[in-house]
């Protein structure tokens, strides 16, 4: 997975922001990611690089590199699919969790270190660029989307999957922000999931098409889904182990409140629907 700011979920308006110092924001968001195992909740997420996959229409023999690959889903939806796949991100344990998925299935992908400010591939190397739940955390914006852009073939498409704002997920990192205050003029990663953000980032070089859908988070209860995220969810467990005592009582209170705004299950367990944006950029 790729960087993380720990910023409220509603975005601010991009031009008003001071410039952070983006270098030490993603070492910090680099060490969130790589703490915990983000592997253990990943694997919950699989069916969305499976419906991104089928929305893209993937064909077998594609070109397909997926950006901050996390632990692999969009890599093995794409390899099941008999795509020639390259799995990135920028923390090396996740792309072993990742490697040991694929071999677990007999499944060809290649697998590299990468940033996705940074992508060490030629210009117009692939048919289609993945991200799901990745590329939407990484502290520059603007220069993750053109690296995106600049390693997609023309005619070829970019295919994600980004939280919302407003859903759950969006404002676990609002939440979690007003805890831990992010750093000045950080974007917030929820912008990804606003077709404003997305046809600022990508319109001037292709077309821009956005549907919303929702994954539900399904736990045995929501203190499972706390626990489970508190211990391996990097970002959830750096901001516990950045907080006194005190602090971590009152934001497991408030995950706790915020769960119980979105859960539907009324017999103890945890159904908690979160919208995201599927988006498909068809470059020019």
């Amino acid at each position: 997975m790729q960087n993380l700011a720990m910023t409220a979920a509603t975005p601010a308006p991009v031009a008003s922001l001071p410039l952070p110092d983006l270098v030490a924001l993603k070492t910090r968001q680099q060490g969130a990611w790589a703490s915990g195992d983000y592997a253990v909740v990943g694997t919950t997420l699989q069916i969305v690089g499976e419906t991104l996959c089928e929305a893209l229409d993937l064909r077998a023999g594609d070109s397909v590199l997926d950006v901050a690959a996390g632990n692999g889903n969009a890599t093995l939806a794409a390899a099941r699919r008999w795509a020639v796949v390259t799995s990135t991100d920028y923390v090396p344990a996740l792309l072993e969790r990742a490697r040991g998925r694929a071999e677990a299935e007999g499944l060809t992908v290649t697998f590299q270190t990468a940033d996705a400010e940074a992508l060490p591939f030629a210009n117009e190397t692939f048919d289609v660029v993945l991200s799901t739940f990745g590329v939407m955390f990484t502290p520059n914006q603007d220069q993750a989307a053109q690296e995106m852009l600049r390693v997609c073939r023309p005619g070829g498409r970019i295919g994600m999957a980004n939280w919302t704002p407003e859903g759950f997920i969006g404002q676990l990192f609002r939440t979690m922000g007003q805890h831990l205050p992010p750093p000045p003029g950080s974007l917030s990663p929820a912008l990804w999931g606003t077709e404003a953000r997305l046809n600022t980032l990508f319109s001037p070089a292709g077309i821009v098409a956005t549907q919303q859908k929702v994954f539900t988070f399904r736990y045995r209860s929501p203190e499972h889904w706390l626990e489970v995220f508190r211990t391996w969810y990097g970002p959830v467990h750096k901001a516990f182990a950045a907080l006194p005592e005190t602090g971590q009582a009152a934001l497991s209170q408030d995950l706790l409140t915020l769960i119980a705004r979105f859960n539907r299950a009324t017999d103890g367990t945890m159904v908690v629907p979160s919208d995201y944006l599927e988006v498909i950029v068809t470059k020019a």
